[in-house]
């Protein structure tokens, strides 16, 4: 029970975060590309890779990992946003938002896990 409530804890701060943040560039942004979902995505693996690389105990990892990241993260917008770019017929656009998307994340876990490894 109580992972359970580590989890709706971190979900609780991450949600509204991925809508604040969303919104927020969102207006700032003439783009097409769905830079918001793109930003939090990234942040996301950000985070979780760091906490991973840091060997983070387990009520942590359910609060952060699952919990915050979880809900900050969304592949649905992604694929969503994505799916909308290609009826759009944007294609080179929903080709780097896929490409750009998984890379850049993949590329920031990897960041996060290495900082955070080396310095625990």
């Amino acid at each position: 029970m109580a992972g359970v409530l580590l989890v709706a804890l971190g979900a609780a701060v991450g949600a509204p975060l991925r809508y604040l943040v969303d919104q927020w560039i969102s207006t700032r942004s003439a783009s097409r590309l769905p830079w918001g979902t793109f930003i939090v995505n990234v942040a996301g693996s950000l985070v979780l890779g760091g906490l991973l690389g840091a060997g983070a105990p387990q009520g942590a990892v359910l609060a952060v990992g699952t919990g915050f990241c979880g809900a900050l993260t969304t592949y649905s917008t992604f694929g969503y946003d994505t799916v909308r770019l290609i009826e759009e017929r944007a294609y080179l656009l929903s080709a780097l938002n896929v490409v750009g998307t998984l890379a850049v994340g993949l590329a920031a876990a990897t960041v996060g896990w290495a900082v955070l490894d080396r310095l625990s």
